[in-house]
């Protein structure tokens, strides 16, 4: 048998082929990680914006202007944000995607069965609960109704989810407005929540609430600034920097003093 000469080269190995990851589920990690990008860029610039001009266009979209309210919620739509790329990414290397979901195909859920009779009359229907009372707001002013579950509860319900879901309610505690958003990016948000299972209707119906809420709250102040109601797109971008779905920008960051040659 001839042996080579192993003084030759020999051909380098191959690299293996690349893995292209499922289409449904490559549109859901995007979204996932663009809105993970943006609740941690709010996170770390929210208490700037609070002094700033404008920061009423933002804080309408949460429904109060109270920074631990909306310090809450962003630290649990980043929590969910975590918990969902790390199910898309164990998914990926599966090679699994994301089902669609037709609008209207959900199982039902299973209905009570039917009280007991007895000598072939009905049972008597169960007593009237009370209504719970109503929540007093905290003395720091944030939301009383509010849960902070952990990262590990947060992965066990996405698992156990339709993943529009889950965006739905990462839109939700980000506060995530069309107006705020590129042309693009809210197709895509769209899109994730009519096909996977989502709620879009719960969102807008937030949108609204948090807008009449906040409105009502800032009735109360004599030196209201009403400019925020009336800006345009270019006014919208200038407030946060950005569009979302574009790369977070820092408006507060100080310009880069511009420099001669050498």
């Amino acid at each position: 048998m001839a042996t080579s000469d192993p003084s030759s080269p020999t051909d380098p190995p191959r690299d293996p082929p690349a893995t292209t990851m499922p289409h449904n589920l490559a549109v859901v990690l995007h979204a996932a990680r663009v809105l993970l990008g943006y609740g941690r860029h709010l996170i770390d610039t929210v208490r700037q914006r609070a002094a700033a001009p404008n920061f009423e266009a933002i804080a309408a979209t949460f429904g109060t202007a109270n920074l631990t309210t909306i310090l809450d919620h962003l630290q649990r739509g980043i929590l969910r944000a975590i918990a969902l790329e790390r199910f898309l990414l164990a998914r990926a290397a599966a090679g699994r995607d994301i089902d669609l979901i037709e609008p209207g195909s959900r199982t039902p859920r299973p209905q009570p069965a039917p009280a007991d009779t007895h000598a072939g009359h009905p049972a008597p229907p169960p007593a009237p609960r009370k209504p719970p009372p109503l929540p007093t707001r905290r003395a720091d002013g944030s939301d009383p109704g509010f849960v902070m579950p952990t990262l590990e509860d947060l992965e066990r319900q996405v698992r156990r989810r339709p993943v529009g879901l889950t965006i739905t309610d990462i839109c939700r505690d980000l506060a995530i407005a069309p107006k705020f958003c590129t042309v693009y990016f809210w197709d895509d948000l769209l899109a994730i929540m009519r096909l996977l299972g989502g709620n879009l209707a719960a969102l807008m119906e937030q949108n609204r609430d948090n807008a009449k809420a906040f409105d009502k709250q800032e009735d109360r102040k004599r030196d209201r600034n009403w400019d925020w109601l009336t800006l345009k797109r270019d006014g919208l971008r200038k407030v946060l920097g950005f569009f979302i779905g574009e790369p977070p920008v820092n408006p507060f960051d100080p310009a880069p003093i511009a420099t001669g040659p050498p």
